[in-house]
């Protein structure tokens, strides 16, 4: 909050990262809290998406520099092959979609597929901005409308607990980049062949 528009871009970029923060949705609440103290939702709304291209920027690059492994890394199983299929089938819909729509729903597993399995750089970052502008853009000017409502029922709730909750959210944010850290420098797994398609590649071949 005290950093202004550069805390605001700093928490975008880890918060479009791999980097797991500790609330979802960062972005959105400290671009919320700041147009309602401090006026002028446009600069802020431009700070929130410039952090935001950056860090899905950098997390695309991730996945193309890494290909199929960075996928294994990062992606759980659960969701690798719906994610997978989801850009092979829609890359613009895969993008847009979890770029402008609010949490639970994941965005860097999309992202880093969009690279991984060569979504264009060009495509990828007209997208991913359109969305993000959309998204902030929205925040910052329902924020100037509603924004002070909201500050009135936050220090209400939260005033006696803002300390604690602080020092919370810094030790989890902490863990997390201690975590992304470790999955970094950890080698990578060999990317896993399917059983059948290694069945059929020998048919072929006998």
């Amino acid at each position: 909050m005290h950093l202004g528009p550069l805390g605001l871009f700093l928490v975008a970029v880890v918060d479009s990262s791999i980097v797991p923060l500790p609330i979802p949705g960062s972005t959105d609440l400290l671009l919320l809290l700041l147009v309602s103290h401090q006026g002028n939702p446009w600069l802020f709304a431009i700070a929130a998406i410039a952090g935001s291209i950056l860090g899905g920027y950098t997390t695309w690059r991730l996945g193309r520099r890494g290909g199929e492994a960075a996928l294994h890394r990062w992606v759980s199983p659960r969701l690798r092959a719906r994610i997978v299929d989801g850009v092979e089938r829609h890359p613009v819909l895969a993008v847009f979609l979890p770029a402008v729509l609010p949490p639970p729903i994941p965005l860097s597993p999309f992202i880093l597929a969009a690279g991984a399995l060569g979504v264009s750089p060009r495509r990828f970052l007209i997208v991913f901005a359109t969305a993000r502008s959309l998204r902030y853009g929205l925040i910052a000017w329902l924020a100037g409308i509603y924004g002070r409502n909201v500050v009135r029922l936050w220090n209400a709730l939260l005033q006696k607990w803002s300390t604690p909750l602080m020092w919370a959210f810094s030790a989890v944010l902490v863990a997390a980049i201690a975590y992304t850290i470790w999955k970094l420098r950890r080698p990578a797994k060999p990317a896993v062949v399917d059983a059948p398609a290694i069945e059929s590649t020998t048919a072929q071949t006998d």
